[in-house]
């Protein structure tokens, strides 16, 4: 048996060929894309959502929600898997289901020749969607973990958590207009496309490193599950992790209706607001890992991130009491979702980093079991607000739920150098 000293872990300290490296990057980033175009994009339809189906404030935020409600079931099982089975087979297999739904809902589920589909019909394909799309994250995740070493993971944790901005910028884009235009069917066709494309993309790209080097590590270095599953570290982590997002799934969920009722802007102009965010977003993202790496200053930049948008925040929730102009409004929503949405890719290496390259699937599954309870109840503390408050109150609540997530990222203590 090797020594422990000599254990090596896949994409920690070995140099797979880089083309290789590339390509698993490429294909996770694109599958997170295409979900997210879904995930994302569909509650940028929110207005026509709302009038095509129907429905209330109140089933508008439960139909937003079901998504991350499925999700939020079925990230950890789903994380476990990855961490038995392998990344491609539960990429393969949640792709094409996701394929499979979406199909379902554009042939049944989507209104036409003026009747609408009963909403429980509805509800139930969103929450079957976020059940198969719920394996998308982890598994893309823990590729990247076993491909790149550990100096290399803030920047290409990063490139793969554009992915959601960069689907949630062609949602904004594409599906409003489609939606309007063409209706629902062809709404859920194109994103089922999207998905279809994805899961080929990683049957071609998608590949676990060599195994050889797994077999070589001492027993006593490789963790299990329940080691991740017990760690209070990984456990605060996601907490904040899942804070953090609230604000952010405000933003994203009810930015089009905000900027609709309260701002008085048409579809044009408002989906070039949520897509200049996501495209910002992503930007911010590429360059927050890169720097991180360099510096070993995850902590520091995530809590400069947290201060700035609960500034944000409070300068949106003052300009709403204002009633200021749809343009003024716009930009600032646009400010506020773009600090609020930075800082996903260093987080999340912090994450996995903290957790290990073999057990970072279930971490990341774990985190995004808090993140999508959080993206569940969103929508429906939002609803419920404003049946009581105004706007206001909504952006004031965000700023302040970004502050709670401080002290469980921004006060821990970040090594120049981060070790698998």
């Amino acid at each position: 048996m090797s020594h422990p000293q000599a254990c090596v872990l896949p994409g920690s300290t070995a140099n797979p060929p880089t083309a290789q490296r590339w390509q698993v990057l490429a294909a996770g980033t694109l599958a997170n894309a295409a979900f997210s175009m879904t995930f994302s994009g569909i509650p940028m339809t929110a207005i026509m959502l709302r009038s095509s189906y129907g429905l209330d404030t109140a089933g508008l935020g439960l139909m937003l929600g079901l998504m991350g409600l499925g999700i939020a079931i079925s990230e950890l099982p789903w994380s476990l898997l990855t961490d038995r089975w392998g990344d491609r087979p539960v990429l393969l297999t949640g792709l094409s289901g996701t394929t499979l739904a979406l199909a379902a809902l554009a042939l049944w589920a989507a209104p036409r020749s003026g009747q609408i589909p009963p909403p429980t019909l509805l509800g139930a394909l969103l929450l079957l969607l976020g059940l198969l799309g719920g394996s998308v994250n982890g598994a893309s995740g823990r590729a990247i973990m076993l491909w790149f070493d550990a100096g290399q993971r803030g920047l290409a944790m990063s490139i793969r958590q554009t992915a959601i901005p960069m689907g949630g910028a062609l949602g904004a884009l594409i599906l409003p207009g489609l939606a309007l235009q063409q209706g629902f069917t062809m709404v859920y066709g194109l994103l089922a496309i999207a998905s279809a494309l994805a899961a080929l993309l990683c049957l071609l790209w998608i590949h676990e490193p060599d195994r050889m080097q797994e077999q070589r590590c001492s027993p006593k270095a490789r963790q299990t599950p329940g080691s991740t599953l017990r760690s209070k570290q990984v456990w605060l982590l996601c907490l904040g992790i899942a804070l953090l997002c609230v604000p952010q799934f405000a933003v994203l969920q009810f930015g089009t209706v905000f900027l609709h009722d309260m701002g008085r802007l048409g579809t044009g102009a408002i989906a070039a607001a949520m897509a200049a965010l996501q495209i910002c977003a992503m930007a911010l993202r590429i360059w927050s890992g890169h720097w991180t790496d360099r510096r070993g200053n995850r902590a520091s930049y995530l809590g400069r991130c947290i201060a700035l948008s609960a500034l944000l925040f409070a300068l949106l929730a003052a300009a709403s009491a204002m009633q200021l102009t749809g343009g003024i409004l716009a930009l600032l929503l646009a400010l506020c979702g773009t600090a609020i949405s930075a800082w996903h890719g260093v987080a999340y290496a912090e994450l996995a980093t903290s957790a290990g390259a073999t057990q970072a699937g279930t971490a990341l599954g774990m985190c995004n079991t808090l993140v999508f309870v959080a993206n569940f109840l969103t929508p429906q503390a939002v609803a419920g607000l404003l049946l009581h408050a105004p706007w206001t109150a909504v952006w004031t609540l965000a700023g302040a739920v970004s502050l709670l997530a401080w002290p469980l990222l921004a006060r821990r203590s970040s090594a120049p150098q981060y070790a698998s």
